[in-house]
């Protein structure tokens, strides 16, 4: 890591980000550290993805974004501002944990501001889980560097050698001489900048509020119903926006009549190229006016639908590439003959509980947005490209934001918000209804696994060909000890979804990153086809995948998952209604046992019981760790036994939950989660990981439950139906 020390008062980026004047004119005077982990490629490098939206951002060559800022004020408080967002994940409560244990001060007085670009650092989004993984270590840095630089100035002013002095709570004592001094002490009525290099991290075992359950900074807000979403700010003047939107994606306007909208007092019709909107000071008064436009279509007959598309993409989607080989498959291949079978995913909407939203101001040639977004920065850059504003005159204020899951990082939203403002000269207001947000959703992309494989007669895989059509790459390479195997992307992640459109024409829609995009479709596959194996060769399924793992960190949370559920070793069927799958992505290791009871008269499948062990490393806050785990349970029943986006000829037929089936409270199972204890690794990804393996196991929960195998998510009672009366 590497700290960046600002002498003047000029902007710190050639990109027009936060200047130093403008950093201090907020914080006031105190103790300031500044921090820069480096090169912003390096970062992302780091990541493991880039950001999923527009193009990538400019990556200086030289060290000059900062990455977190840290501000002790004269009052002791502490404030951090990070560029991510919170999006329920609770990064304003993780991030304080970091700040107070390596500063060594009261939790209670730590604040941590996001996602505002005008005061925050560049950041390069709120995705991939990382903001623990990526960012927390590079806070805790900055909060260890302060705390050296504090005692070193309580040791000039003691006239006492640093290693003799002792603090906490963010006071500084030096026991032999009876002195103490608080920071804010310290720091009162002055500006301090100072930087020492090589400032050692605490030991875990020396932890004393990471790990530990803070209660959240944000649930009184939230519970109380004070938290402001982007739906929720006003402003003087401000308008409520309608939009008139196609029946269908490919479909062209032909005819359009405003007459009757015109007509309704307090209601502006705007035309603007392709874009008509209706404005008004009230919503209902926009809305109505808006379903009196009248207007023709032309609609596009492409013959793609829910159940053709799986066809089309094997057919279509190019180019391929190995992503891993070893081995000889051909020579493996005649010590046992191989099998192969076919699995599918449909379409997924985020379905977040908050749609699309912003609130667009433009004054003295500024914009302010407050808007739901997943990527703040990037969003700054594009708004100010599309009004042909610089930078610095466009502020991107991201509140609370209810859910995205990859969903709030395209932007559509923000930019129709800002031409609407910049046309009508008013603060304008655009939250999509649910039928816009399942409309122009970039959904996670269809897809479908070919897996052939090869199993000796004492049960031994030997060879293993998978290929992965239109998901993209991640999670697709096995982490299983099989001597001969090949992994195939068609095409890889770059190109399947990561650009946020429709993958060169392969699908009727944009697609894009889904909680853990691709990576849950790889696993479901991969899962699946070892219960297959497990069963063809007559050993129970957990016994099985031990035979074929060496990795230890795997074999562990698989030992820690049965062990909470209580398995008991069977061959399936085993007519217990249990079923197993693991995963692993960023580092983060997952697995999962569950049970459940299938309705066979209706097709109907509760799942009652699931327990899952993770192992994430170091744990910052055990309780968010829970919910983020009950979280991913609760989207994965969704993906695994409901949530599919039903389409024709570039119309979504799904415009809300009455149609796509999102989970309900009367089908959340009991929740078991064991955090596999793992100090001495930093912090991982939590927010996505566990949702992996879902799918899988419950798909062979169902098998186990009724002999009967299912290759498609989701596993619809109409589906389980039509498997048991095939079977």
């Amino acid at each position: 890591m590497k700290t960046l020390l600002i002498q003047d008062d000029v902007n710190v980026t050639a990109n027009g980000d936060l200047s130093r004047r403008t950093f201090l004119k907020f914080t006031g005077t105190g103790l300031v550290v500044f921090f820069c982990t480096g090169p912003l490629d390096a970062w992302q490098a780091a990541s493991q993805s880039v950001p999923p939206t527009y193009t990538e951002p400019p990556k200086p060559s030289v060290p000059t974004d900062f990455n977190a800022f840290l501000q002790i004020g004269a009052d002791g408080r502490v404030t951090c501002l990070v560029g991510r967002v919170e999006l329920g994940q609770g990064p304003k409560t993780s991030f304080a944990q970091l700040l107070a244990d390596e500063l060594a001060v009261g939790f209670d007085s730590v604040e941590v501001i996001t996602g505002d670009t005008d005061v925050c650092p560049w950041d390069v989004g709120t995705f991939g889980s990382q903001s623990m993984r990526i960012l927390g270590p590079i806070v805790r840095g900055a909060a260890a560097e302060a705390r050296a630089v504090l005692l070193q100035m309580a040791a000039e002013q003691f006239k006492a050698p640093v290693e003799r002095l002792r603090v906490s709570e963010g006071v500084i004592t030096d026991v032999a001489q009876g002195k103490r001094v608080t920071y804010g002490e310290l720091v009162q009525g002055k500006r301090i900048e100072r930087h020492l290099a090589n400032v050692p991290l605490k030991s875990p075992a020396d932890f004393k509020v990471i790990g530990k359950s803070s209660r959240r900074k944000d649930a009184v807000e939230k519970v109380t119903g004070k938290a402001k979403y982007a739906g929720d700010i006003r402003v003087p003047g401000m308008v409520y926006a309608r939009i008139l939107r196609p029946p269908a994606h490919g479909a062209t306007r032909k005819d359009v009549d405003t007459t009757a909208a015109e007509k309704i007092p307090g209601a502006q019709v705007v035309r603007d190229g392709d874009l008509i909107a209706v404005i008004s000071e009230r919503p209902d008064v926009a809305e109505k006016a808006l379903g009196l436009i009248k207007a023709q279509y032309e609609r596009k007959e492409t013959g793609l639908n829910d159940k053709t598309i799986f066809d089309h993409l094997v057919k279509n989607a190019t180019p391929p590439q190995v992503m891993k080989e070893s081995g000889n498959l051909a020579d493996a291949e005649k010590l046992a003959e191989p099998f192969e079978l076919t699995y599918f995913h449909s379409y997924g909407a985020h379905a977040a509980m908050e749609t699309q939203s912003a609130l667009a101001t433009i004054e003295n040639g500024k914009a302010t947005v407050w808007a739901a977004t997943q990527i703040p920065f990037i969003l700054r850059d594009k708004m100010a490209q599309a009004m042909g504003f610089p930078k610095q005159n466009v502020r991107i204020i991201t509140p609370y934001v209810g859910g995205a899951f990859g969903g709030k990082t395209n932007g559509q939203n923000c930019a129709e918000a800002v031409r609407l403002a910049k046309l009508v000269g008013k603060p304008v207001q655009l939250v999509w209804n649910r039928a816009e947000d399942f409309q122009y959703e970039r959904f996670r992309p269809a897809a479908v696994v070919k897996i052939r494989s090869g199993m000796t007669a004492d049960g031994k895989i030997v060879s293993w060909d998978f290929t992965v059509y239109a998901a993209g790459d991640w999670g697709s390479v096995t982490f299983y000890d099989i001597p001969n195997q090949r992994t195939t992307a068609v095409p890889v992640t770059g190109i399947a979804w990561q650009k946020m459109d429709t993958a060169g024409g392969l699908h009727p829609f944009n697609v894009g990153p889904w909680r853990m995009p691709a990576v849950c479709t790889s696993t479901f596959a991969r899962e699946s086809h070892m219960d297959v194996l497990a069963s063809k060769a007559g050993v129970d399924p957990v016994e099985f995948r031990m035979r074929h793992l060496t990795d230890k960190r795997m074999r562990r949370v698989l030992e820690a998952a049965v062990k909470q559920f209580g398995w008991k070793p069977t061959r399936a069927p085993s007519n217990q209604n249990i079923g197993v799958a693991c995963g692993t992505w960023y580092k983060t290791y997952v697995a999962t046992v569950v049970q459940v009871k299938v309705d066979k008269s209706t097709g109907k499948v509760q799942v009652e019981r699931v327990a899952t062990a993770v192992d994430a490393g170091i744990i910052v806050n055990p309780e968010i760790t829970h919910q983020q785990v009950e979280g991913c349970v609760s989207m994965g029943i969704g993906y695994a036994l409901s949530e599919e986006v039903r389409f024709s000829n570039g119309e979504v037929l799904d415009k809300n939950f009455d149609t796509y089936e999102i989970p309900r409270f009367s089908t959340m199972p009991k929740i078991e989660v064991v955090l596999v204890d793992n100090p001495e690794l930093a912090p991982d990804g939590i927010a996505e990981p566990p949702i992996i393996t879902l799918g899988a196991a419950i798909a062979n929960a169902i098998h186990d439950a009724t002999g009967v195998r299912l290759f498609q998510l989701p596993m619809t009672p109409d589906r389980v139906k039509a498997a048991l009366k095939q079977s």
